[in-house]
């Protein structure tokens, strides 16, 4: 496994951000993980996290797009945080947009953040996660009623690596398929797992052998045969 997506395992876990138990996500699926990427709250984490972001955008997709789309209300500081991080690293400013939940009619009018959308922009998307795909129901239609733009891409931090809404594929390989666009992930939840059960850096392991017996049963269930996590 590369050393950047090890060190971004770590970066979760030191962040609090990846945890292992019992939780209920928004899809009503019981879970025995859980990544939370609004406890990324200092400036040195959301410096390093954007960091993290641009790199794996910039070795997926290259730089050649003009917008950074983060939908409301996680998507805004991760947008923020990695433009501001491939303006650093790489020299290029990139356009961020976001969107509000609810369209202002005063001021500042509209739905977006940010930069106006117009025709011809080249958009790559981030989040935090995917579970189902739900959130891209929202937030496609959203992009495609500001300007006839090109969505290159979707950059999230964790794959979760289970399926989507219609139970057949993954969530993000549901999301390519529906909508037409690559989506990739800066780690797999196999690449995590891995990860912290076989580790030879001398740390210890996460995943204790009850936690791998929740992971197993939780993919038993919800994952993709083609993806085994095992």
């Amino acid at each position: 496994m590369e050393q950047y997506k090890i060190d971004f395992i770590d970066f979760m876990l030191d962040s609090h951000v990846l945890k292992f138990g019992e939780f209920t996500l928004k899809s009503g699926r019981r879970s025995p993980f859980f990544m939370n990427a609004g406890l990324y709250q200092t400036g040195s984490q959301l410096i390093k996290l954007g960091e993290f972001y641009a790199r794996a955008i910039h070795d997926t997709y290259g730089l050649d797009f003009d917008i950074l789309f983060g939908p409301a209300y996680k998507g805004i500081p991760l947008t923020v945080a990695t433009v501001m991080a491939i303006s650093k690293i790489y020299g290029r400013d990139i356009r961020y947009c976001s969107n509000r939940k609810e369209i202002k009619d005063h001021g500042d009018k509209g739905i977006l953040l940010g930069s106006k959308l117009h025709d011809g922009d080249r958009v790559v998307i981030i989040e935090d996660v995917t579970t189902s795909g739900a959130s891209m129901a929202e937030t496609v239609p959203i992009l495609r009623a500001q300007a006839d733009v090109d969505i290159v891409g979707l950059m999230v931090s964790l794959d979760r690596m289970e399926v989507g809404q219609e139970g057949k594929v993954s969530a993000l390989s549901e999301i390519k398929q529906r909508y037409g666009f690559s989506t990739h992930a800066i780690v797999t939840m196999k690449e995590v797992i891995s990860c912290l059960t076989e580790r030879q850096d001398g740390k210890n392991p996460v995943i204790t052998r009850e936690i791998k017996k929740a992971l197993d049963a939780y993919y038993a269930e919800y994952g993709v045969a083609s993806e085994r996590i095992n």
